[in-house]
């Protein structure tokens, strides 16, 4: 129903040059079309990678052991340098390599020492090797990709924390407790009242809802436990 003429009634519509008239003109509007098959690109792209792609583990930058490799490196070729150099001078060699080569060439292969010695090299070299081929950072727990470019991981105190907090929306639960490792979460929960039995069938219910929002690569392996509340008195 139109008003009558006036310059200020609302949804009249006045173009320049023509006059107002009685009859209220409605403004088009845009409508929200679905993109067909035939029809206009969506401006957001979801692109999910082949289920098959593995979500593999961060390699850590290993700079402690690397640094301490590269200094005890350097200061023993710093000091066998410095003394090939003095004795090419003319000098005589240092005192500990005289030692040194004397105690090698008067030992047995059977020796404490040698024994000792090759044990403590070997340990050493095959924990070099262990953190050469294996990629570290336990803590961090890849999530599933869905993008070639981006590669993202949840921390295991992070995780425990959001299950924590979600383990304590389930009725009957007093206090919880939830411990993350790479392959299996382990809950202990306290219950003030309620059946344990309903108790934990929920709270492994909601746990399960929980790790599987997180959208973990893999997901670990659940495991609840559930303790009644000591009494006062």
């Amino acid at each position: 129903m139109s008003e009558p003429g006036g310059s200020g009634r609302p949804g009249a519509t006045v173009g320049p040059g023509s006059r107002e008239t009685g009859s209220t003109q409605r403004l088009p509007v845009l409508e929200k079309t679905t993109d067909g098959p035939g029809g206009p690109p969506s401006a957001t792209v979801y692109n999910p990678l082949d289920p098959a792609t593995k979500a593999r583990r961060f390699w850590s930058s290993r700079r402690v052991p690397a640094g301490i490799v590269a200094v005890l490196v350097f200061a023993i070729s710093g000091l066998f340098l410095y003394d090939i150099v003095s004795v090419r001078a003319g000098r005589s060699a240092l005192q500990w390599r005289k030692s040194f080569a004397g105690d090698l060439a008067t030992s047995h292969l059977d020796d404490t020492a040698v024994l000792a010695g090759a044990a403590a090299a070997t340990a050493l070299g095959l924990w070099l090797l262990l953190l050469a081929v294996t990629p570290g950072q336990r803590r961090l727990l890849p999530m599933v990709r869905t993008h070639a470019d981006v590669r993202a991981a949840l921390h295991r105190r992070a995780v425990s924390l959001v299950l924590r907090d979600r383990a304590m929306e389930v009725p009957g639960v007093q206090s919880a407790g939830v411990r993350t490792r790479r392959r299996g979460v382990r809950v202990r929960a306290v219950s003030h009242f309620r059946e344990l039995d309903d108790v934990r069938s929920d709270l492994y219910a909601a746990l399960s809802d929980g790790i599987r929002d997180l959208a973990l690569a893999r997901p670990p392996a659940l495991t609840v436990h559930v303790t009644r509340a000591s009494r006062k008195g």
